[in-house]
C-alpha cells in the first residue's frame, strides 16, 4: 500500500510542476496583439527620468496609464525612454501579466504629440 502512496504523490507532484502557471488567465480580449517592437534602432534617452521629459509628454502618458485597468497599473514594471536622433521620443511601459511581458509603446513626433500607440508581446515568463 505505501507504494502505491509514493507513486501517487510522484505523479501529482509532476502533474503541478508540468502545468505550472500556464494555466493562468488570458491576457483581456482584444486588449493587445503580438506584434514586432516599433522603436527597434531608437536609443535609450541618457535620463530614464520620466520627470525630465517634456510636460506633454509626461502628461499623455500619465494619462495613457490613468486609463489602463486597474490589473494592468497593478503589474506596470519598468518604464524606458528613448529617442531616434530625429527628435521622435517614446516611452515604453512593460506589463507582466499572467506569464507574458506586455509592452505599451507610446511614440510621440517632434512637436511632442502622441502619434502611435502600440501594444505588443516582448517576452515569456513563469511564474
Amino acid at each position: 500500500m505505501t507504494i502505491h502512496k509514493t507513486i501517487t504523490v510522484i505523479f501529482l507532484a509532476a502533474c503541478v510542476c508540468v502545468t505550472g502557471c500556464g494555466t493562468g488567465h488570458p491576457y483581456p480580449s482584444g486588449a493587445a496583439l503580438p506584434g514586432p517592437n516599433p522603436i527597434v534602432g531608437w536609443v535609450a534617452c541618457r535620463s530614464q527620468d520620466p520627470g525630465k521629459l517634456d510636460k506633454a509628454i509626461q502628461d499623455d502618458y500619465r494619462e495613457y496609464v490613468s486609463r489602463l485597468s486597474p490589473n494592468e497599473r497593478m503589474w506596470i514594471g519598468p518604464v524606458g525612454l528613448s529617442e531616434d536622433g530625429s527628435g521622435q521620443h517614446a516611452v515604453t511601459i512593460h506589463i507582466a501579466w499572467y506569464g507574458t511581458d506586455w509592452a505599451h509603446v507610446l511614440v510621440y513626433d517632434k512637436d511632442n504629440k502622441r502619434v502611435r500607440v502600440t501594444r505588443y508581446v516582448a517576452g515569456h515568463y513563469r511564474c
